[in-house]
């Protein structure tokens, strides 16, 4: 039941800040195309759902928040390539904010899910006694 409560927390949380990313990307310039928007929403979806199913043991639940979180924004950082040029924001920051923002929606999701929600990971769980 722990984990299911981990996945649960971590995507509600990957949700939450798929809008709030959509909401930053959205104060651009320009209008956002439709199917950009839902790519930015599912990608930051995809970090809570990884970070609630990860058994990866890196040591702090902070480290591997921002692994995750680095690891996939880089199909959104890609994507993000392929943006019109824009004067004021090149490729190269728009691909490295992405990433440096997705780490950071990481470490958040992980803090959400492993400190406030007390729902750590299977590699981190203390063993269920009985």
């Amino acid at each position: 039941m722990r984990g299911a409560r981990r996945l649960t927390v971590a995507t509600l949380s990957g949700i939450m800040f798929g809008f709030v990313c959509l909401a930053l990307a959205s104060s651009a310039p320009g209008a956002l195309p439709g199917p950009a928007a839902w790519q930015i929403v599912a990608e930051r979806t995809l970090i809570g759902v990884a970070i609630g199913i990860s058994a990866l043991t890196l040591g702090h639940w902070s480290l591997h928040g921002i692994a995750m979180g680095a690891l996939f924004s880089i199909p959104l950082a890609i994507g993000g390539l392929m943006a019109p040029d824009n004067p004021e924001f090149g490729k190269a920051a728009l691909f490295a904010w992405t990433i440096v923002l997705g780490m950071i929606y990481g470490l958040l999701i992980e803090l959400i899910t492993s400190v406030l929600f007390k729902a750590p990971g299977a590699a981190r769980a203390q063993p269920i006694p009985g």
